[in-house]
Formats: C-alpha cells, sequence, structure tokens
C-alpha cells in the first residue's frame, strides 16, 4: 500500500481482532475463493469493499496501494517506492482503521501461487481472504480481508494455502499496543 491514502504502507505488522465474527470475507462469488489471486492489470483500481480501493503496481518489489480517496494521486506516489521487498515464500501485512472498520492488507511472494489465503483472528476460526495479482508470473501478490476495529487488539494468523490444501506458510503477528 506505499504511497497510498490511510489505510497506511504496506508491510506494517498486523493486528488481530477479539473474535472471528470481527474479520469479514470479502463479498466474493465462492468459485474465486479457491481460484487463486485475480489477475489484474498494473494501476487498475480494483473495488475490494467498504470504498477502499486497491491497485498493484509494476515499479519495484511488492508495490501496491489502497486508497479510499485519491487513488490515483496514491498510484503516483507508490511509483516512487520499492515497495515491500519481502523475503522469499513469506507475507507482509498490516491492520489499518477508520472509524469502525478494520482493513486487514499484506503482499505475498512465492514460488507457488497461493490457491487460497486465510486470515484467523487469536482464537477464532480462519476467513476467506480475497487475493489480487500482476500478469504473467510475478512472483508475488496481495490479499485483503476487513474487519471490526474495535476488536483489533489481538493478534492475527495469516496462511497460504496450496492448490491441494496444504500449507505453503503461515505468518502470525502479535497483537500491536493501541495508541
Amino acid at each position: 500500500m506505499n504511497g497510498g491514502e490511510p489505510p497506511a504502507a504496506a508491510g506494517e505488522t498486523a493486528g488481530g481482532a477479539r473474535e472471528a465474527a470481527a474479520v469479514q470475507a470479502p463479498d466474493l462469488p465462492a468459485a474465486s475463493l479457491t481460484a487463486g489471486p485475480r489477475v489484474v492489470r498494473p494501476y487498475q483500481p480494483v473495488e475490494i469493499g467498504q470504498g477502499a480501493r486497491m491497485g498493484l503496481l509494476p515499479e519495484g518489489r511488492q508495490n501496491y496501494v489502497v486508497a479510499r480517496e485519491s487513488y490515483a494521486e496514491s498510484v503516483e506516489r507508490a511509483k516512487e517506492y520499492a515497495g515491500d521487498s519481502i523475503r522469499p515464500d513469506s507475507l507482509s501485512g498490516g491492520l489499518h482503521t477508520e472509524g469502525d472498520d478494520a482493513l486487514y492488507t499484506g503482499a505475498f511472494r512465492t514460488e507457488t501461487v497461493p490457491a487460497r489465503i486465510t486470515l484467523r483472528i487469536d482464537g477464532g476460526d480462519a476467513v476467506e481472504a480475497g487475493m489480487l495479482r500482476l500478469p504473467g508470473d510475478p512472483g508475488w501478490g496481495t490479499y485483503y480481508a476487513f474487519g471490526d476495529a474495535s476488536a483489533a487488539d489481538t493478534g492475527v494468523t495469516v496462511t497460504a494455502y496450496a492448490e491441494d490444501g496444504g500449507v505453503l506458510f503461515e505468518q502470525h503477528a502479535a497483537a500491536s499496543p493501541r495508541d
């Protein structure tokens, strides 16, 4: 989300939510939840829900934006950034709140493109995340899911799965302290 309007930069450590119901799966058809990431054009503003748009940039490494307003300005600023540059077979993650809403986002960098990604709030059930990637074989993509900001003070586990259901990799982020 480099260069985007709030929510802030990609790669921030994610906080969680108090209960599983606090994170909502994106409004996607069931078939797309296991088909892997949606392929999008560079810079394409993709509506991801609750007034937020996500776009992936070909400049840099794992460079993307999320904006509720000023999408074009966010993209222009992000072109100046290198992106996350996360290590191979790993995830970045962030939690961004606005009012009562929380948006969990991040990037994945993999040799095998995940068939699906889930988020599990400490002690809760896993929910499906939406995923995007650029055409070809860029080796990375993004994920997102919405939640309740009032429940954003526990940890979250993000898991990427192969087509056969096996775990490609998993990352846990502890709760972030509130300001």
